[in-house]
């Protein structure tokens, strides 16, 4: 059983006239084998939030906390955090010319694990996790996102979740750019991964349409920077009717 907490989590970014204020005071926990989804107008603070955790260096921290099963996260390295737990599925996942995707994803595992995978299990391993996602064998020696489309860079993402085994994944709006067969075989593959394991899945996304596949027990909404409104999937369904405008009006 894992936990993320955050607490009163600020955060502001520089600009020419000094630093921005973005986050204003963000409170959320997110349980082992929980799925909760953010939900939000653009420029409300949902992809702050999620690389905030992740360490990025743009955002500065101005205030409050975050902790893994108690371990404050705010003080690790970007490294550190995926070790402990932490993983990023990114909205725009950037391309590493020259490393092969086998390569990058046996040294994240290894990373990760803490000792390099045996060979001979490590190639079913990754060989059957690609199955499960539809991916060509041959993908495993393209370079890292180089001229991979929407739907094959987002499957990479759910393919390194499924090798790293997070504690808790941020899906940072998994489902942009993706056409409906891709969007049904990435969210089938957060759902089994999840159907495996105990991870808490925070689920960053502007439409509904990807919680008909992958349902969420927690609805939040985001706007100017704060979690305005919580409820369950039914919040869901009330902001597909009627938009965001009441929560931007606010």
């Amino acid at each position: 059983m894992s936990t993320l907490e955050i607490k009163n989590l600020q955060v502001a970014v520089d600009t020419e006239e000094g630093l921005k204020q973005i986050l204003r005071g963000v409170d959320l926990t997110i349980n082992s084998g929980e799925t909760h989804a953010i939900m939000g107008p653009n420029g409300s603070g949902k992809s702050t939030l999620a690389y905030s955790i992740a360490g990025h260096p743009k955002y500065n921290i101005t205030g409050g906390s975050v902790t893994l099963d108690g371990q404050d996260v705010l003080a690790m390295s970007v490294d550190e955090r995926a070790r402990a737990g932490l993983f990023l599925a990114m909205q725009y996942p950037v391309e590493v010319p020259g490393v092969s995707v086998s390569n990058f994803l046996r040294t994240s595992v290894t990373a990760i694990r803490g000792e390099a995978p045996k060979v001979r299990s490590w190639v079913g391993e990754v060989k059957e996790a690609m199955a499960a996602l539809s991916m060509d064998p041959a993908f495993a020696e393209r370079n890292v996102n180089e001229g991979f489309s929407g739907g094959e860079k987002k499957r990479h993402e759910i393919l390194q979740m499924e090798l790293l085994k997070p504690k808790i994944a941020i899906l940072d709006e998994t489902d942009s750019g993706l056409d409906v067969d891709a969007l049904r075989v990435v969210s089938e593959g957060v759902n089994r991964i999840k159907e495996n394991s105990d991870l808490g899945v925070m689920l960053i996304t502007h439409y509904t349409r990807i919680l008909r596949y992958i349902k969420p027990d927690f609805v939040h909404v985001f706007s100017a920077g704060r979690i305005v409104e919580a409820g369950g999937p039914e919040l869901a369904n009330k902001l597909e009717e009627n938009g965001y405008a009441e929560y931007v009006t606010a």
